[in-house]
């Protein structure tokens, strides 16, 4: 009992000053219609001085991290195996060589721009998998190195806005295009970062299409697993995390995303459990986001220049030239 007080008074503080900003963010996300990841983020830099020496820190620094791996986790229960049978292999392949070509291109042109190809696999994976959420999974997964918390902050800003302008824009792309529902629900999931703004575009033509644009974000997701597994191996091969040691091949949390899908798809978590698990999942990584936010120094980000910018944009205008691209070629 002693101990149990003594590590919720040490944790507790910062905890409770990420939920806090992350109950906040969540509330200004509803009023205003916009990304909650963003406004979590904003509002966390906004109050980074709790993040200096004193007694929240160390909670702070728990939601960045343990916080974070929990709402990795819990994404699993968003992915059954019957939705994406349902769908058919087609958008499965699609999806799956696309997240490939764009990490592996993104990783190129990074290194070419002068930047660490970190950065590269970090960027390329949130616009190619799940926009923040998938951010902040690779972001735990890969090796520290000098600016990783500003990187992986950047990202979230980068994918939150253009994932936002996407759900605006790509709608009059399908338009445009003269996609079938099917079709456009195959290119707004393959394409928009965020699952949020995925539904919002989709629903927005049809019930037909938002509900294929879902499953399609869904099978997204699933490829968190594999690239959290690649960024483990680089983490390993450069000798280890933060800690200094090499870490598993597996981390815990995406062990944990694997075995929640498994059971979600086995019927093992029901629907009452599965709405409970992503809702949970969504608070922790807004939470997590937060102090993140807490942690970093504007005058930092007001460093990173142009080229980032370019980066991001590029990466997002090349996934969906690249999607839309396939999904022309397969209608011929």
């Amino acid at each position: 009992m002693n101990r149990f007080r003594m590590l919720a008074g040490r944790y507790m503080p910062g905890l409770l000053a990420s939920v806090v900003v992350a109950v906040a963010a969540q509330s200004l996300a509803s009023q205003y219609q916009a990304p909650v990841m963003l406004f979590a983020l904003l509002l966390g830099m906004a109050m980074n001085f709790l993040s200096a020496d004193g007694p929240c820190k160390p909670g702070i620094d728990l939601a960045a991290r343990g916080v974070l791996r929990l709402g990795v986790a819990l994404l699993g229960t968003r992915i059954t195996l019957e939705q994406i049978a349902a769908l058919g292999w087609e958008p499965v392949q699609l999806v799956v060589v696309s997240v490939i070509v764009t990490i592996v291109l993104s990783m190129l042109v990074a290194r070419a721009m002068g930047f660490n190809v970190l950065f590269g696999l970090l960027s390329g994976g949130a616009t190619a998998i799940c926009g923040a959420s998938a951010a902040l999974a690779l972001a735990a997964a890969l090796p520290a190195h000098p600016g990783k918390e500003r990187a992986t902050l950047f990202t979230v800003i980068g994918v939150s806005a253009l994932s936002t302008a996407a759900m605006i824009i790509y709608p009059m792309i399908v338009r445009a295009a003269g996609l079938d529902p099917v079709q456009a629900g195959v290119f707004l999931g393959g394409t928009i970062h965020d699952v949020a703004q995925v539904v919002g575009a989709g629903y927005s033509l049809s019930n037909e299409t938002g509900d294929t644009a879902t499953v399609v974000k869904l099978i997204r997701v699933a490829m968190l697993l594999p690239v959290i597994l690649a960024a483990t191996m680089i983490t390993r091969a450069r000798g280890g995390h933060e800690s200094g040691q090499r870490p598993p091949l597996l981390p815990w949390f995406a062990v944990a995303f694997l075995v929640f899908a498994v059971l979600t798809s086995l019927g093992v978590v029901t629907p009452t459990l599965r709405q409970f698990g992503s809702g949970l999942s969504t608070w922790c990584l807004v939470t997590a986001i937060a102090a993140l936010g807490m942690k970093i120094q504007l005058r930092e980000l007001a460093t990173v220049g142009i080229r980032p910018v370019l980066l991001m944009f590029g990466q997002t205008a090349f996934l969906a030239a690249w999607v839309l691209g396939l999904l022309w070629l397969g209608a011929r």
